[in-house]
């Protein structure tokens, strides 16, 4: 199973009426595909923008992210084994640039050694400490497969579409 797809299943795996179809090759996500999560809010799914990216990607997404003023967060993923790659460095410098509200997903944590995760994640805060502009990106460690981290994110995405009930 790859990242973005299966990261996308296991958030909304309890939402009726969401069918994310995952494939078992990088790369497969084409187009942009909507989800609607009931009347609270609607998930865009991009293809990826590193390995085996649409050659039209870039115009695209940029045309895209720049004319949505209802847009809450932009998820990058990295994998947690690799760290920050330098499509991710582009991605980074285009939501600072446009000033896109933007957080970090380490994924595929249940693959990683535990002290190369650790080396990984220390050197994605050190990135957001230096090199980040004015977004200070939220960074999380999740993995669709044990769905470690997935109700975090789920928190975290029913925090920034306003969706969490009103207590009181």
């Amino acid at each position: 199973m790859w990242e973005k797809s299966s990261l996308i299943k296991a958030l909304f795996a309890l939402v009726p009426g969401i069918d994310v179809r995952v494939s078992k090759t990088p790369g497969h996500t084409k187009k942009m595909n909507f989800f609607k999560v009931g009347k609270a809010f609607t998930l865009v799914d991009m293809p990826g923008y590193g390995y085996r990216a649409p050659e039209d990607f870039a115009e695209m997404v940029e045309s895209y992210i720049q004319e949505r003023h209802n847009l809450k967060r932009t998820f990058l993923l990295l994998d947690s084994s690799i760290g920050i790659q330098e499509a991710d460095l582009i991605a980074v410098e285009m939501c600072e640039e446009l000033g896109i509200p933007y957080v970090f997903v380490m994924t595929k944590i249940d693959r990683s050694r535990a002290a190369v995760l650790l080396m990984q994640f220390l050197q994605l805060q050190e990135f957001i400490k230096t090199k980040t502009m004015g977004c200070f990106p939220q960074p999380f460690l999740a993995s669709s497969v044990n769905f470690t981290g997935i109700h975090l994110l789920r928190c975290f995405l029913a925090h920034v579409t306003g969706t969490l009930p009103k207590i009181g």
